[in-house]
């Protein structure tokens, strides 16, 4: 079996506790998460600097925690309603008058149903506007396909001049909005629930194009974006744990890619497995793919997350368990590929 096939539907669906605080609960859609409060920490941190910010988004403010900015800001706030594509056309004329604009919706509308505003209105012309689409992947869990984000990543890095960046959580995704003031380009934020685990201290270091090395592996190395980061930190530590040498690159910009990182990464170990909470086809995996082939390296490669498939619908710790991408799932995937002759 190819594969691209392989581990489709691992197992049954676990169970999944309603009530359990790791998953989402209808009744905490009001509440401000932890995560994505550094979205609006960092505007308010820009705007007090004395730099042009101006926020948007499409009547998800209580989802992505800019009722925060638009209480800090009022006037430098603006609530386009359920109107996405229209939201996008706006920040770019806003941008055409010097304002820094920032706007932010689900991303399983900005990055699919927006695609051609971001291509003619904002990368064509080269907009410094900063899209973020939040809830990416399949964390609106039971919400359904029509909120899982699963292809975004592949769409927006295919459009010339866009940057793509996928933070690990909320330290670093406030450190690569600040990093965007001087960022030239038009960019595309991909970043989670606000309910993911931690990863880095407030204030942690981002460059926009470099990769985070935490450590180079003699067996296997794993390169994950995104919520992803986390959980290949915990399952690389259960494998050195068995003895394994196993190391973890975080690659929070896909677009452009490290691929200095990629190619130490693949000349340390004979094996490499990317890390995605998006489909396996356009990705990161076939975004370290690319740099592999065009650098004529012959090393076995396994690109996991979701394979080819409209995602099932379930609480998303159930479909993080099913689809293997939690530290179990993620090891196992691992001693999988290490298995492979």
């Amino acid at each position: 079996m190819p594969q691209s096939q392989q581990h489709t539907r691992p197992h049954a669906l676990a169970p999944s506790a309603p009530r359990s605080p790791d998953s989402w609960q209808y009744r905490a859609l009001n509440a401000v998460t932890p995560g994505l409060s550094y979205l609006s920490d960092a505007l308010i941190d820009l705007t007090r600097a004395g730099h042009p910010v101006v926020a948007g988004s499409a009547d998800l403010q209580y989802s992505n925690g800019l009722n925060r900015y638009a209480s800090a800001f009022p006037e430098r706030y603006v609530q386009f309603g359920i109107s996405e594509q229209n939201m996008v056309s706006a920040a770019a004329g806003m941008a055409t008058t010097g304002l820094m604009p920032f706007v932010a919706t689900f991303a399983s509308f900005l990055g699919l149903l927006c695609c051609e505003q971001i291509r003619m209105d904002v990368a064509y012309t080269r907009l410094p506007v900063r899209l973020i689409g939040h809830h990416t992947g399949i964390s609106l869990g039971f919400y359904g396909t029509s909120h899982h984000a699963t292809e975004d990543i592949s769409t927006t890095r295919a459009i010339a001049g866009l940057t793509v960046v996928s933070p690990a959580d909320g330290p670093q995704l406030a450190s690569a909005i600040k990093a965007s003031v001087d960022w030239p380009e038009p960019i595309y934020f991909r970043i989670g629930r606000g309910r993911d685990p931690q990863v880095y201290a407030d204030g942690a270091p981002f460059q926009f194009g470099r990769a985070i090395t935490h450590a180079l592996g003699g067996d296997l190395n794993i390169i994950a974006c995104g919520i992803a980061v986390h959980a290949a930190l915990q399952a690389a530590e259960r494998l050195r744990e068995a003895g394994l040498s196993v190391g973890v690159i975080d690659m929070p910009t896909i677009k452009p890619l490290d691929r200095d990182a990629v190619l130490a990464a693949a000349g340390a170990a004979g094996r490499m497995l990317t890390v995605e909470e998006h489909n396996v086809m356009g990705g990161l995996g076939s975004a370290v793919a690319e740099v592999l082939a065009d650098g004529g390296l012959g090393v076995r490669l396994r690109r996991h997350g979701i394979h080819d498939e409209y995602s099932l619908i379930a609480p998303p710790t159930a479909l993080y368990a099913h689809y293997r991408l939690d530290a179990d799932g993620i090891a196992a995937v691992a001693r999988e590929l290490l298995e492979q002759k």
